[in-house]
């Protein structure tokens, strides 16, 4: 095969943009065409460090190792079938660039990790963009390398297998400095799994149709943002995790959580939209974190807090018809809205002074609350002197109440004017 070398202009170009940056001779790097028929391993093997690998569209059945720094790019969407056995692509060295790939039918051994890109430890800054996984155990498998970047692929698992014989969509372990972003990922375990990762961004993902969108842990100083995660038995699962933010996030229609916050410290959860869920977030052991501007709306119930999770700023968050807002379990009361308050969509309090708070604190799961929930149609009446009577009695006989959320600043309209919305998201 010989390698079709680049236009003499365009090689001309490059040295005298180097020649006037003040650097020596350059290495451009041949370019190999790979035409139908012929084997995308054996232009690999031919070509050097720094080469691209164009490849034209058709079907190639090989097992790819890549042992040297170079560009794989397919030209209108080739397919590499794995043949059902191993890994379709295994990335040895590091500064690879995969692009523009559909990549198919890897093995289906857990153990053996098989994996449709399996990045292997020491390929730092792999890249691969644009590409398509179809019938992947794991859609790629990352281990101990630094600023992987992983942008734009479809990633769909082995739907005809049980959940939990699947692999993961992306699994990365080990890692400093990954940026996930843009990828589309369903039908597998978890769509995204991360352990032992840290100064990584998480940006754009959809995650749909799995176990977990996230399943996520030991990882710190992460950025999850913009992410939507809907359809899954869970949405973002962090735990055991400190120093992350968490912002702008979208989680719906999630079986069970759509964001979980468990062992975690320091970090920054605001601006996310939780719906839909049977319960929007699921907060356990979480210390010392901010939890502000959520919207918190037509969950089962909207926050599960338990498990000594206090000492958390909870402030400007929007609490809508959730059909318990805060289930709490603790020996005592927790404030929350110290400073500025939360919206709650069942606070039946008043604002006489028009400053936009209640005058009255607002307690999660108070005797009316319960009686509500247990009897519906007593909403119908929660404007009326009866109820607000029996919700004042209430506070002043300590044995008829539970230790409670406690916010004594309830905002009297919330900050999301979409919230309607976001009604309706249930899977179904």
């Amino acid at each position: 095969m010989r390698p079709a070398l680049k236009p003499f202009c365009l090689v001309r170009s490059c040295i005298a943009a180097l020649l006037l940056a003040g650097l020596a001779w350059p290495a451009c790097g041949a370019e190999w065409l790979v035409q139908p028929g012929e084997s995308i391993q054996a232009a690999i093997v031919k070509a050097a460090a720094g080469d691209t690998v164009r490849v034209a569209r058709a079907r190639y059945t090989e097992n790819l190792r890549i042992e040297k720094p170079l560009k794989l790019i397919g030209m209108d969407r080739p397919t590499v079938s794995g043949g059902l056995k191993g890994d379709t692509i295994r990335v040895v060295a590091p500064d690879v660039s995969i692009e523009g790939f559909i990549i198919s039918d890897s093995g289906a051994s857990l153990g053996g990790q098989n994996a449709g890109i399996y990045i292997q430890p020491g390929a730092h800054r792999a890249r691969v963009a644009h590409c398509d996984f179809s019938y992947t155990l794991f859609g790629l498998w990352i281990e101990k390398v630094d600023d992987v970047r992983i942008e734009h692929n479809l990633i769909t698992g082995k739907r005809d297998l049980d959940s939990s014989q699947r692999g993961n969509g992306i699994q990365i372990y080990n890692t400093t400095g990954a940026q996930i972003i843009g990828n589309n990922i369903s039908f597998v375990r978890d769509a995204i799994y991360v352990d032992v990762s840290h100064h990584a961004v998480f940006r754009g993902n959809r995650m749909h149709h799995s176990r977990y969108g996230t399943h996520y842990m030991n990882s710190h100083y992460n950025l999850w943002e913009g992410n939507d995660s809907y359809f899954n038995r869970g949405g973002l699962a962090l735990m055991e995790v400190r120093n992350q933010v968490v912002r702008n996030n979208r989680a719906w229609g999630n079986t069970d959580h759509g964001i979980m916050l468990r062992t975690i410290q320091d970090s920054l959860v605001e601006n996310n939209v939780v719906a839909g869920n049977t319960r929007g977030f699921f907060i356990y052991d979480a210390e010392y974190n901010t939890l502000r501007g959520n919207l918190v709306v037509d969950n089962q119930v909207g926050m599960h807090v338990w498990a000594g999770s206090v000492r958390n700023a909870v402030e400007k968050n929007d609490f809508i018809s959730n059909r318990e807002q805060v289930k709490y379990v603790a020996a005592r009361d927790e404030p929350w809205g110290v400073k500025e308050g939360n919206h709650w969509s069942n606070y039946v309090g008043w604002d006489r002074n028009g400053d936009g708070h209640g005058d009255v604190p607002y307690e999660a799961n108070d005797m009316v609350d319960r009686l509500s929930w247990r009897h519906p149609m007593v909403k119908l009446l929660l404007a009326s002197p009866a109820i607000q009577t029996l919700r004042l009695i209430a506070q002043q006989f300590p044995l008829m109440r539970a230790p409670s959320i406690v916010d004594k600043n309830p905002r009297m309209r919330p900050e999301h004017s979409d919230w309607r919305n976001w009604l309706g998201k249930q899977y179904r």
